[in-house]
């Protein structure tokens, strides 16, 4: 049998990945079970066969500062192990990192931890320490020139770790306290109002799409003449529009303002939203 065929045998018995099998395979001198003790007792394989499970529960980690702010998601299968110290200590560590790689995920996977293994191989030894499917998710650094970043978490587990987070950047000639007051409410209501964009114009097609073949969809069902419909639907996309962009949100301090009314009361032309990023787990 040759070295790619045991490869192939290794993985489908155990689940490993390609390099774990190899190395695996190197060290047994070419003994499939051998290799697929060595593996075993590492605990790659057990860890790799929990990867078909779902993983819906989990965290989310800020870390950084005024400049540059990172966020990452750990998820897991129960809020049991979401809450578990070593789940929590390895999610800080590894937000951490992740805001020094600028969450480059490749990067993250292969840095070293305190301990001097990598983040990929302390994933796997805590996959089979806990016993459920662990999986880094979404992440983001924003790192904007000449800009402040705000961030707000929900749902604190401890200290950096939350089930919701968010992370706004604002540029503005002068940063002042009225400045970062708003930057704090900002995310504060980034978090409640869950908006897809800063401005309309910035809505994916796609998303807009989905949303005209749903409205199309229930005015169908209402018997609607095409005429009435096309008026209806024009109407529903430009309120959805308005609902979910930023600027035109109704500021959760004050719902009768919108986003963009308490910018201009700051009274700064300055004054710009930059970027935002929300993460929540279960979305």
């Amino acid at each position: 049998m040759g070295e790619i065929e045991k490869i192939k045998n290794l993985r489908k018995s155990t689940g490993a990945g390609f390099k774990d099998c190899n190395a695996a395979l190197k060290e047994s001198k070419g003994d499939i079970e051998k290799a697929a003790e060595i593996l075993r007792i590492k605990g790659i394989a057990k860890a790799s066969k929990k990867m078909s499970r779902e993983a819906r529960e989990g965290v989310i980690a800020i870390s950084g500062d005024k400049d540059k702010t990172s966020i990452i998601e750990l998820n897991c299968e129960t809020d049991f192990v979401a809450k578990n110290d070593d789940f929590i200590n390895f999610v800080k560590e590894l937000s951490e990192i992740n805001n020094t790689c600028s969450s480059d995920l490749d990067k993250l996977n292969n840095s070293k931890m305190l301990n001097n293994k990598t983040v990929e191989e302390n994933l796997v030894s805590l996959i089979s320490k806990v016993g459920e499917k662990i999986t880094i998710g979404k992440n983001k650094t924003i790192d904007n020139l000449n800009s402040f970043n705000y961030f707000y978490q929900h749902s604190v587990i401890k200290d950096n770790v939350s089930k919701l987070g968010v992370i706004v950047s604002l540029k503005a000639e002068i940063i002042n306290e009225k400045v970062t007051y708003f930057g704090k409410q900002l995310s504060m209501h980034i978090a409640a109002s869950n908006p897809i964009a800063i401005n309309s114009n910035e809505i994916k097609k796609e998303i807009l799409d989905k949303e005209m073949k749903l409205v199309e969809e229930e005015l169908k069902n209402l018997g609607k003449s095409n005429e009435i419909a096309n008026k209806i639907s024009i109407g529903k996309i430009k309120k959805f529009k308005e609902e979910n962009s930023l600027l035109t949100q109704d500021w959760v301090m004050e719902p009768k303002k919108k986003v963009a009314n308490i910018i201009s009361e700051i009274n700064m032309p300055s004054l710009e939203i930059v970027e935002f990023v929300r993460l929540k787990i279960g979305e």
